[in-house]
């Protein structure tokens, strides 16, 4: 069975359903297939991932709560 053949035949027994419950939850899997995609970057933001990653290597990272209090200082001084 070819791609193709195999759409046809998912096609027609999804079309064949009734049961609601059945068809969002085969809806949720084919939405979570969606978020799977490949994400293109520019090259600006692979760059910015890179040297993020490089920083993390090197133990320049910040855990959430101390940049939580960098940001409400910023924030203030604005």
């Amino acid at each position: 069975m070819n791609t193709l053949e195999l759409k046809q035949e998912l096609i027609n027994q999804i079309s064949g359903i009734e049961d609601i419950d059945f068809l969002k939850a085969i809806k949720t899997i084919l939405e979570y297939k969606k978020k799977d995609s490949i994400i293109n970057l520019t090259f600006e933001q692979e760059r910015e991932l890179l040297l993020a990653s490089e920083d993390g290597k090197k133990g320049n990272i910040i855990n959430q709560s101390e940049l939580d209090k960098e940001v409400k200082e910023w924030l203030k001084e604005k």
